[in-house]
């Protein structure tokens, strides 16, 4: 590793482009990852939300597995097992806080699990905020569609499990040492 990599963090072994600086190319790759996951997961979202809308709401739910699993339709305004039903704009400020926060880091990313991890927050946040800013009653305080019913357990929708599945990488990578850079560090 060059002291100029050792100073900056810039991950050893980076791919050089055809006159290209050191590791642009391999950067732009894991943005192209973190953003086609991003536009995979949000697409999922907006796709189920519309089709359960348009055939589900206002129908008795739908039994998958009996009563442990269940397509039942609800606006959720609050968050997680409908907790702060009063606080969607501070829910709406948040993922749009995500949105920015994922822009940032994305500008150093040279991991491709971490590309991967931000894509599906990235693409879950999106989900749920066009709820939050289209759904009735509009503005910023939207009701998230959620229809995805276990037995004993919240309501939620793909961009919930975007997000948990995401945070989850994230933890993992965390734990691991590795950070968005593709720098490993050890504690």
């Amino acid at each position: 590793m060059t002291e100029a990599e050792q100073t900056t963090g810039t991950p050893e072994g980076a791919d050089e482009a055809a006159g290209a600086p050191e590791g642009v190319a391999k950067g732009g790759r894991r943005i192209a990852v973190l953003l086609t996951v991003a536009v995979c997961a949000y697409l999922l979202d907006l796709g189920s939300k519309l089709l359960v809308v348009a055939k589900l709401e206002h129908h008795d739910p739908i039994e998958i597995f009996g009563t442990w699993l269940q397509l039942d339709v609800i606006r959720n305004r609050g968050a997680a097992f409908g907790i702060g039903e009063a606080m969607t704009i501070v829910f709406t400020i948040i993922a749009s806080a995500v949105i920015v926060v994922i822009a940032r880091i994305a500008r150093k990313l040279y991991s491709l699990p971490w590309a991967i991890a931000l894509g599906l927050l990235l693409g879950g946040a999106f989900g749920n905020l066009t709820d939050r800013l289209f759904r009735a009653p509009g503005g910023l305080e939207g009701g998230v569609v959620d229809f995805i019913a276990p037995q004993g357990f919240a309501v939620f929708n793909l961009a919930d499990s975007a997000i948990v599945c995401g945070g989850f990488l994230i933890v993992i990578l965390s734990f691991r040492g590795l950070d968005p850079d593709g720098t490993v560090h050890k504690d």
